[in-house]
């Protein structure tokens, strides 16, 4: 196992919006769910906020405009202005005046929020191919985005024109249930090309640097509920995270983390944000949180005692990341999981 490692859930004597000056808040299964606010968020976003915690949220989704997610946000109870709202549009768009001279004409396979953010750096979004960009960008353009655009985007990243990615989220939630997100979008034009694209959204460290950079971060906290985005996104930049349970990770996946993976903190849903997080300590070969004892071994993970099921979950994670050290835990947990109701 290497050093540093992650092998189990971290504990906090104070409440975490003390501990850290600002959330980075993911949106889709975080805050919202098909458009509408998720349980217990407005109330426990607006105690942070008032227990001196910055909240900015930080999406991949590249469709919108900052003005549009807080205007959202605020209609849903919770007041955001649009200098709280950091997209992938934005972190790409920088990552492209970087490379490109200044005034650059840039094709754009998207929506809105990518020509909002490419003119913000200066940059000029052109429609077609044929228009001399110096650079392509492709990002989510919702689900009546024509099918040309992807053949505009191959005819000129086929002649050398460099492409970049806001994201490359192979899914995005809907109100209707899972749907094909840019990165699937991504792949159209990648098997049309055989070309690779820059990719600026997370869990890339050119999102992380926006974050920052927007936000002013000292002690950020990452929240997020994706594993191989939000809490990946943390891992490479080198901050705390939290993971709550009320998007798309469920705990088996938890319970497979290989380290990149592996969230500084686990909790129901944001009301974790209010709260101290209580200690997993090694004890007996196993590994004990609140009323729960967790060990791996003959195969599989196995959970005594009894108590709140988010401390035997945590005991579970202690015990399957300490025995996959640096891959991913194959140690059966279902016995154990269905004792927690999970």
């Amino acid at each position: 196992m290497s050093q540093g490692v992650r092998t189990r859930p971290e504990g906090s004597e104070r409440p975490l919006n003390e501990a850290y000056d600002t959330a980075l808040l993911d949106l889709d299964g975080v805050v919202y769910a098909g458009g509408n606010a998720i349980a217990y968020a407005v109330d426990s976003l607006a105690a942070a906020r008032e227990g001196g915690m910055r909240l900015a949220y930080v999406t991949n989704n590249a469709l919108r405009t900052p003005d549009a997610v807080a205007g959202h946000l605020t209609e849903l109870g919770i007041p955001t202005g649009a200098g709280d709202v950091i997209t992938s549009a934005q972190a790409v768009a920088r990552l492209i005046a970087e490379q490109v001279p200044a005034g650059a004409r840039v094709l754009v396979i998207g929506g809105e929020g990518l020509r909002v953010a490419l003119r913000e750096r200066g940059l000029v979004p052109v429609e077609s191919a044929d228009d001399d960009p110096a650079a392509v960008v492709q990002g989510y353009g919702g689900p009546d985005l024509p099918w040309g655009r992807f053949a505009e985007a191959s005819y000129a990243v086929r002649r050398g024109v460099p492409w970049f990615a806001s994201n490359t989220d192979l899914t995005i939630p809907s109100g209707r249930g899972i749907a094909p997100g840019n990165g699937a979008a991504v792949e159209v034009v990648r098997i049309a090309t055989g070309a690779e694209p820059q990719v600026a959204g997370k869990p890339l460290p050119p999102m992380h640097r926006e974050t920052i950079i927007r936000t002013g971060a000292e002690r950020p906290l990452v929240v997020g509920d994706r594993l191989d985005t939000d809490i990946e996104g943390a891992f490479h930049g080198e901050v705390d995270s939290l993971l709550v349970l009320t998007g798309v990770t469920d705990a088996p996946q938890l319970l497979a983390a290989p380290p990149r993976h592996r969230p500084t903190f686990v909790d129901a849903d944001l009301r974790g944000l209010l709260t101290g997080q209580p200690e997993v300590a090694a004890e007996g070969g196993g590994f004990r949180c609140g009323g729960w004892t967790a060990t791996a071994g003959s195969g599989r993970l196995a959970l005594e005692g009894d108590g709140e099921a988010l401390d035997g979950l945590r005991a579970l994670c202690a015990a399957a990341w300490t025995a996959a050290g640096d891959g991913a835990c194959e140690l059966d947990g279902g016995k154990a999981l269905d004792r927690l109701g999970w």
